[in-house]
């Protein structure tokens, strides 16, 4: 009997084992998932390294689009005076043929001097330029520059009557205003 008693304690020790393994696995599995399961703060923490990170990302983003946007401009800028200059070389080069014929004539330099004035007038055209303020014109303070006033009786009030210097204008910017007298 004794040995039976033996058998009997020890199906049931086997099965307190079993429990205590079991309640052990069920506690350390538990911690497990609390290990797993963030906490609170820490999900925070993590939103606002994520947003740190997107932050900086977006500033460099930024950043290398002005860097960018500055070598464009430059780039630009360098080409349209590349365009401008290359444009006026033909100028350049007719007032070197006239000073490397000291033998010309007065009628001959007039000339060369006027066909060249004419060339420079088309470069400028060719480039969007236009020239303003003429005799007779309206004046307007917005484009004109008036240095005197003149007592005319047969011009109207406020009419352009001298010229002293052209102005200028690319598109509907100003280069130059008009150096003007203007009637009282």
């Amino acid at each position: 009997m004794a040995k039976e008693k033996k058998k009997s304690e020890a199906p049931e020790e086997e099965k307190k084992t079993e429990n205590a393994e079991t309640v052990k696995e069920t506690d350390a599995s538990a911690e497990k998932a609390e290990e797993k399961t963030p906490s609170k703060e820490e999900q925070l923490q993590k939103e606002l390294d994520d947003k740190n990170d997107q932050l900086l990302r977006m500033a460099a983003e930024y950043d290398n689009f002005r860097k960018r946007s500055q070598r464009e401009k430059d780039a630009l800028y360098a080409e349209c005076k590349n365009t401008v200059i290359s444009e006026l070389l033909p100028v350049i080069d007719n007032f070197d043929r006239v000073f490397a014929n000291p033998d010309a004539s007065a009628e001959d330099y007039k000339k060369g001097v006027e066909m060249t004035y004419k060339q420079f007038n088309d470069i400028i055209k060719k480039l969007g330029v236009e020239s303003f303020g003429e005799v007779g014109d309206a004046f307007d303070p917005n484009i004109h520059n008036a240095v005197m006033h003149t007592e005319d009786e047969n011009q109207p009030e406020n009419t352009v009557t001298v010229v002293m210097q052209k102005g200028y204008k690319l598109g509907e910017k100003i280069i130059r205003h008009a150096m003007v007298g203007v009637a009282n």
